[in-house]
């Protein structure tokens, strides 16, 4: 059973904004009190955490759709509906968020570090905050916003100081049985190490953590054997350790070939130039070993390897491979700029932006800006007051001004939003807002849809008027 997951696809929603709520407050002797409807509560957001207790993926691998919480509805009485609680979700350290074409939304390394992936939607306004001096009873209120939706990719790429590299079974995971405390899996077949390893090792005073990175064989890079999936946990180490087998029984490889092979690889692979390497000549307890590595010793000496002689059996060499290592990685933590306390800079996002564009896109008119999606996505389009009042927001805005200057004209065809959830409408200009539009609260004369219910009444009163006058003209007969 998979017990290491170092990447996954995370389905994340947040939690959607409670409706705004229309009311009017009533007592003995106060028919009509005024609009008392209170604000929605705000959605949840959906956020990724850095916990060091976590150490793979495997939990969002089994379950990868996570929601937050919704936002409640506002209630009279100038009730605000509660807010959505965060979803928060504990991630290991060293993982980067991707979109699925690849781009890179945040790094997240170091405990605590946080970041957004999905913003939770913004509660609706109440009748009671949409109320002015024109407007003093509004008869509608405003859609709380979805919550965003998005699908993002979580790479672990682990955190460690050396790595450890080398064919199938050439004893990295011995080595690092003795270096340091950690307790892999090891047996004499290829592939035996499945998930990388982690090992923290102390040399005197410095302490670093030794990675074992396996399946590298010939066309890793390109997803053969296990290298590709593991060849990301390569790229935050300071140094990597070539371990070569000089007793292989295999009679095609020889250590020099295989690290050529492993360079090759890394090389393919790419970002890994800079990175200073040392080679250990393992299993050298072995009389034939031994004898291998006295004769590619001077060779590797010579490409400018620093060479250790080691066994994961007898313990040789691993006192001044282990002490080696400590020096380069010491000697990487100096070389690195001081890194000063961060400072929290809080930039809130601007939700005023006035900024739109009109385009013209075969024959339609598309209105594109965070105002008016807003907006949209805000309007209760089952309410012609509340419709009336998008139209008023648009007109100030400037959105009517922009269509005639793109040239439209009366009946055009504009859409407001991105193609999937877009508002069609065939446009009416008035360039003229305000509460004086308006007629009866939930009446306005911009919309040529009859009311059925005032059409009724209005019938209604016609026949009761003709009724009365026919009435009066035969008792004047």
């Amino acid at each position: 059973m998979t017990t290491f997951v170092d990447r996954v696809e995370l389905h994340v929603a947040a939690g959607n904004g409670g409706h705004g709520c229309a009311s009017v407050h009533r007592e003995k002797f106060k028919p009509l009190g005024g609009p008392d409807g209170g604000n929605g509560g705000r959605g949840g957001d959906v956020i990724l955490v850095v916990d060091q207790d976590v150490t793979t993926l495997l939990e969002y691998h089994h379950s990868p759709h996570r929601k937050a919480t919704n936002g409640k509805p506002g209630g009279g009485g100038h009730r605000t509906g509660a807010d959505g609680q965060d979803l928060v979700l504990p991630v290991p350290d060293g993982t980067v968020v991707l979109t699925r074409s690849g781009e890179v939304l945040a790094d997240l390394v170091g405990q605590g570090t946080t970041f957004v992936a999905a913003q939770g939607g913004r509660g609706g306004l109440g009748n009671a905050a949409l109320a002015s001096a024109r407007r003093k009873a509004p008869g509608f209120a405003l859609l709380g916003e979805p919550g965003e939706e998005r699908d993002i990719v979580l790479e672990l790429k682990t955190v460690a100081d050396v790595a450890l590299v080398g064919y199938p079974s050439a004893g990295k995971s011995s080595l690092i049985s003795v270096l340091s405390a950690a307790r892999p899996k090891i047996a004499d077949y290829p592939f035996t190490t499945l998930v990388p390893n982690l090992g923290v090792v102390t040399a005197g005073s410095t302490v670093y953590t030794v990675a074992d990175v396996p399946g590298l064989i010939p066309g890793a890079s390109q997803g053969k054997g296990l290298g590709l999936e593991f060849l990301r946990h390569v790229e935050r180490c300071e140094v990597l350790v070539h371990v070569l087998d000089c007793a292989t029984l295999e009679s095609e490889r020889d250590p020099v070939t295989d690290l050529d092979t492993i360079e090759a690889e890394l090389a393919q692979y790419g970002g890994l130039e800079d990175r200073p390497r040392v080679v250990a000549l393992n299993k050298t307890d072995v009389p034939d070993g031994q004898d291998l590595a006295d004769i590619i010793r001077p060779e590797l000496v010579e490409r400018g390897y620093r060479v250790f002689d080691v066994s994961a059996v007898s313990h040789k060499g691993l006192k001044e491979l282990s002490f080696a290592l400590a020096g380069i990685v010491a000697e990487a933590r100096a070389a690195k700029p001081h890194q000063e306390a961060t400072r929290i800079v809080i930039r809130p996002k601007a939700v005023d932006d006035a900024g739109f564009t009109v385009t013209e896109e075969d024959g339609l008119y598309r209105v594109r800006g965070e105002k008016p999606e807003r907006w949209v996505r805000q309007t209760d389009f089952s309410n012609d007051e509340a419709v009336g009042y998008l139209a008023d927001r648009l007109a100030r805005l400037g959105v009517e001004e922009a269509l005639l200057k793109a040239g439209a004209r009366e009946g055009a065809e504009v859409v407001i939003g991105p193609e999937e959830n877009a508002v069609v409408f065939d446009w009416e200009p008035t360039m003229a807002t305000g509460a004086e539009m308006l007629g009866r609260r939930g009446e306005d004369h911009r919309f040529d849809a009859p009311r059925p219910a005032a059409q009724r009444r209005r019938d209604r009163d016609a026949e009761r008027d003709e009724a009365q006058k026919a009435f009066e003209d035969f008792e004047a007969f």
